[in-house]
């Protein structure tokens, strides 16, 4: 069973940074794309930013000159550096990532983790 554990969230002051962590465990083949979304209180899951297993980027419009996506394959692990922070990137942040555990590639979720950025 894959377990994914998200780490670095918190408070912090607009204009401050976080780095978010996420790390796979359990028996696994392969870790394919590596995701972080965001939902805010009344609003839909949204993706933040993507990265595959070759390394290939992608983010929101709306964080793509602050925030960046990173990968350790040999840590099982997808990071999220957040810069300039603003109160709008107030949201739970979770790490989605496609494992491979030895019966094909399934989608995993992370449990959720708290960013406040306040004014």
């Amino acid at each position: 069973q894959v377990r994914l554990v998200e780490s670095g969230g918190g408070l912090v002051q607009a204009g401050g940074s976080l780095r978010l962590s996420c790390a796979a465990s359990g028996t696994i083949s392969r870790i394919y794309t590596m995701a972080w979304y965001r939902q805010a209180p009344g609003k839909q899951r949204e993706l933040v930013a993507i990265i595959d297993s070759g390394e290939n980027r992608n983010s929101a419009e709306s964080v793509r000159d602050r925030f960046t996506i990173s990968r350790d394959n040999s840590k099982n692990t997808v990071y999220l550096q957040m810069n300039s922070l603003k109160p709008e990137d107030t949201s739970v942040y979770y790490c989605y990532a496609v494992v491979d555990y030895g019966s094909g590639p399934v989608g995993a979720w992370g449990q959720g983790i708290q960013v406040t950025a306040s004014s």
